[in-house]
């Protein structure tokens, strides 16, 4: 027997069809998302979804969205748990170096979702900021406002602050790529670590340009990473 279609109020089903895509992309990466296994899946037929979506592109890119956020709200989970009580300096450093370690471990956590945030073949930098459809990616923005927030901390100088993002991200993510799809990922859970916290802490060294200042907090933050 063919299950009955659903039927849903205006503007639901464009939610339940990126809904049922997250849950693909979960297990699949972004080649599970297609349009007639969403369709299938929320159980309506594959025409209805062009009444929300233009082709399997677009519905890609809204699901890659959903995981970009998702992606966010984990690092802006970590970011909120930095210890309270730390001098301002401190916990602005304190909060770049979540925002590398949450990277990472959803990249790990969550391989799929990973891979799904970052399908988007056009998401392209606009006068060095990375968009999609003319809005900054959210976990691109958390990184900017950790690294400004910084500045105002007296913890980054405002002459290295320029372009430092690129330098975070090109570090943390790569590493990250390389855990999830590269030999690193053979490694036992422990060692994985250590290694990421080896590229954060030495993005942090590289991005401030000096070691001197903040070596307590370093020292003490390296058993808070999670």
């Amino acid at each position: 027997m063919t299950p009955a279609v659903r039927s849903y109020h205006h503007g639901d089903l464009r939610h339940a069809l990126i809904d049922e895509g997250m849950k693909l992309a979960r297990t699949g990466g972004p080649e599970a998302v297609t349009l007639r296994e969403v369709t299938r899946a929320v159980g309506v037929s594959p025409n209805a979804a062009y009444r929300h979506f233009a082709d399997r592109e677009d519905l890609v890119r809204a699901v890659a969205t959903e995981a970009q956020l998702a992606l966010a709200r984990a690092i802006g989970q970590r970011v909120a748990a930095t210890p309270p009580g730390l001098p301002q300096a401190e916990a602005s450093v304190e909060r770049l170096r979540r925002v590398g370690h949450a990277y990472i471990d959803f990249a790990r956590a969550e391989r799929g979702w990973f891979e799904m945030a970052f399908s988007i073949q056009d998401v392209q930098p606009s006068e060095g900021i990375v968009t999609l459809d003319d809005e900054v990616v959210a976990p691109f923005q958390l990184l900017l406002d950790t690294l400004d927030e910084m500045v105002d901390a007296g913890a980054l100088d405002p002459e290295r602050r320029p372009f430092a993002e690129w330098a975070c991200w090109s570090s943390v993510h790569g590493f990250a790529e390389i855990a999830v799809h590269g030999p690193v990922q053979w490694q036992p859970a422990p060692v994985i670590d250590a290694l990421a916290h080896a590229v954060v802490e030495s993005t942090i060294t590289g991005v401030r340009g000096t070691t001197a200042a903040l070596d307590a907090a370093t020292r003490g933050a390296r058993s808070s990473a999670t």
